[in-house]
């Protein structure tokens, strides 16, 4: 059997939810919009056992043998918001989270991706770290709330971007001489720095021995968000060097990630500088740019069945 848990609307789980079913294979969906209907009791001893239940629907965690996780936060539940924070409807979605994440954590199924191991994406400057460990590249950074160290490392390396520190989302931006005037705000709000590394951007998807790797070219600081940033982006399959491969799916084995998105920069002079490891790739914008049919090699995954 294999659980799915997330969201409907999710593109990605949505995705992988109808390759499954289309091939008949057992699942299981946890709509997280029906967490307050949602019990769980969890039992570890010398096997890891417990009962998953939405309404009349029933599920022996032991039955499961791989679980695809994508949830977002219950507390954001409309019901939940409304109740607010201490209420019983509060209390429960946060209690139901922690158990099925511990259950992730213990369960001899494969997981995609256990949140120990989808943890240092929390921290980029801890990611980057362990990045670097597999012969990448990474940029020369700042993380400060001193607006005089940065006016210091811009001196030393010129045009420079900024991001946010943790695993949020944010917008990657240059630094422009017009954001002067809000630099005194950084006493209240620790701002990553990095050096502009100017080349060409890749995503490789990391889908257990499988690689595919897409080429992306954009007018704009963060090709995420073009339209915002009055760019256009134009994404493409790619073919990388073996080894660069190699790396990529190493640097993800060694992260316990079967299925990762990461981002590379080729330099002019062919140095490839990776920027993160994404624990939990929105792989269907790219795989709507490129046709890889990356939905079905996460289905290849969960139904190949337990592997811790």
């Amino acid at each position: 059997m294999i659980l799915l848990w997330g969201l409907p609307g999710d593109g990605p789980m949505a995705a992988v939810r109808q390759v499954l079913e289309e091939e008949g294979a057992p699942v299981f969906f946890l709509d997280q919009r029906r967490a307050l209907e949602t019990q769980v009791e969890l039992r570890v001893g010398a096997r890891v056992e417990g009962l998953l239940s939405v309404g009349e629907r029933t599920l022996e965690l032991a039955a499961i043998t791989a679980a695809y996780l994508r949830p977002h936060d219950s507390r954001r539940l409309p019901e939940v918001q409304r109740a607010g924070p201490g209420s019983p409807p509060w209390n429960h979605v946060t209690l139901l989270e922690d158990i099925l994440f511990s259950w992730s954590e213990l369960t001899g199924a494969r997981v995609i991706n256990r949140p120990s191991a989808m943890a240092p994406n929390g921290s980029k400057p801890f990611q980057a770290l362990l990045i670097q460990a597999f012969g990448f590249r990474t940029p020369a950074t700042l993380i400060t709330t001193d607006p005089e160290a940065v006016r210091e490392f811009q001196e030393r390396h010129g045009t420079l971007i900024y991001k946010s520190i943790s695993g949020v989302r944010s917008i990657v931006s240059r630094l422009k001489p017009e954001h002067a005037g809000r630099m005194e705000r950084l006493r209240w709000c620790p701002t990553q720095f990095q050096q502009h590394v100017p080349g060409e951007d890749y995503r490789v998807h990391v889908m257990g021995d499988e690689s595919f790797a897409a080429r992306i070219v954009s007018s704009a600081d963060d090709y995420r968000y073009a339209s915002r940033q009055q760019g256009r982006t134009h994404i493409e399959r790619a073919e990388l060097p073996a080894d660069v491969l190699a790396r990529c799916r190493r640097m993800a084995l060694a992260m316990k990630l079967p299925v990762a998105g990461i981002d590379l920069r080729r330099t002019p002079e062919g140095e490839w500088y990776c920027f993160e490891v994404n624990p939990s790739p929105g792989f269907t914008y790219y795989q709507e740019a490129t046709g890889y049919e990356l939905d079905r090699a996460v289905a290849r995954l969960l139904w190949g069945g337990a592997s811790a």
